[in-house]
């Protein structure tokens, strides 16, 4: 088999392209290909898809395609190009590569998959492409995504928040429970933020929205109420117990500076221990724990009322767990214990949008789950000093999008 004959099949060459020319350098590892075309073709306009005549070609080009026989291969052509009575000169469509692309569609689907597994340092290194051709091609891929990303209702959204940057920089992200994707990223955390996202929704999109998972975060409320008045806000059983639990905390750091001025070190080193729920206290740690929240201090109590809240979500009926609340909240308020007894107030005061959890079952477990992979990602990357880079990230690996290039061979006409 000729070397024109192997590449055109390795390239996936059809008719009317062909290979003319193949050209091997050794001593670089390289492997250029040239691909022509056959005379008297039609080609369809990329605009309507009218079919007309050659009119002429623009400059030789070149993509870089997959590796073949562990050697760089390099495909060149001159593109053709038409001139359509209604939309002027344009280059056709090509079957190995999108328009306006540095590399085929086939290394594109390559270098998609690495990224996917790795990140954008450990993916040049295996693709053999600078950063910047590696960042371009996860830009081009969620551009993709995004543009060809079908309207539809999404019935339930989680709203959180994500640290950016040091310095209180912070990205609101809205998410699909029930898909578990990114659909939103916005800068800071204001109800501007959150009002981005339900301003680009159709009235159908908004009206479908039934229930938002989020924190008691007012400028998050604001938004909701302003845009989706009929969708039911559920504040999140997991940032309510991260209150509680600084609530302990707090209590604990009272109590520790108060108990060492009189030269006791009990809570010396206990700061973790206090912010596991009980069944996730590290077995090398059970018994020294079993210990303090057997005792007395102040920090045991507000432990232990910090835990009974945990069952407020744990009931089949709503009246069952306005009962529990009843009872946690007397005892809260009796504890004589200030951040406590402050927590507790703020829980009351958004009862009404805690217990919607009971109509609609959701929390931001998503949010929080998408959040530790976008943590993962920041770490992978060393941090994001481009907030838009951040969010392109988010999106590539979060946004459930389809990523790939979907190049069509039937871009021509009969000659």
């Amino acid at each position: 088999m000729r070397d024109t004959d192997l590449y055109r099949h390795l390239l996936g060459i059809e008719s009317p392209w062909t290979v003319t020319d193949v050209k091997l350098v050794i001593a670089e590892q390289r492997v250029d290909v040239w691909a022509g075309h056959a005379d008297g073709v039609r080609w369809p306009c990329p605009d309507c898809g009218k079919e007309l005549a050659l009119y002429d070609h623009s400059e030789e080009r070149s993509w870089r395609h997959l590796d073949s026989c562990q050697f760089t291969t390099h495909l060149h052509a001159r593109p053709p190009r038409v001139k359509c009575p209604e939309h002027g000169v344009r280059q056709v469509k090509l079957p190995w590569a999108e328009a306006r692309a540095r590399f085929t569609a086939l290394f594109e689907r390559f270098a998609i998959d690495v990224l996917l597994e790795t990140d954008v340092t450990g993916a040049t290194r295996i693709l053999g492409i600078s950063w910047d051709e590696a960042w371009h091609l996860m830009e081009r891929a969620v551009e993709r995504g995004l543009a060809s990303k079908r309207r539809r209702v999404v019935r339930r959204i989680g709203v959180d928040e994500k640290a950016a940057a040091k310095g209180q920089k912070y990205l609101t992200l809205v998410c699909d429970v029930d898909r578990g994707t990114v659909e939103y990223i916005a800068d800071d955390r204001k109800q501007e933020s959150l009002d981005g996202y339900f301003t680009g929704l159709t009235a159908k999109q908004r009206k479908g929205i039934e229930s938002i998972a989020m924190d008691m975060w007012d400028p998050y409320v604001r938004s909701a109420r302003a845009h989706v008045p009929a969708a039911d806000i559920v504040f999140d059983k997991f940032h309510i117990m991260q209150h509680m639990t600084d609530a302990v905390n707090t209590v604990r750091k009272q109590e520790h500076r108060a108990l060492l001025a009189d030269g006791d070190e009990t809570l010396k080193g206990s700061r973790r221990l206090w912010l596991y729920g009980s069944e996730n206290v590290p077995k090398k740690h059970r018994a020294q724990f079993n210990e303090l929240k057997a005792s007395t201090l102040k920090t045991a109590r507000a432990w232990a009322i910090k835990e009974h809240l945990r069952l407020l979500w744990s009931y089949s009926t709503r009246g069952w767990a306005e009962r529990c609340w009843k009872h946690w909240y007397a005892w809260a308020t009796r504890s004589r214990l200030k951040p406590v007894r402050a927590t507790a107030a703020m829980i009351k005061r958004h009862l009404p949008n805690v217990l919607t959890y009971y109509a609609h079952r959701i929390t931001n477990a998503v949010a929080e789950g998408l959040n530790s992979k976008i943590q993962t990602i920041k770490q992978m990357a060393c941090g994001f000093r481009n907030r838009e880079h951040f969010k392109t990230a988010i999106f590539f690996h979060c946004g459930g999008l389809k990523l790939y290039p979907a190049v069509s061979t039937a871009t021509h006409g009969e000659p």
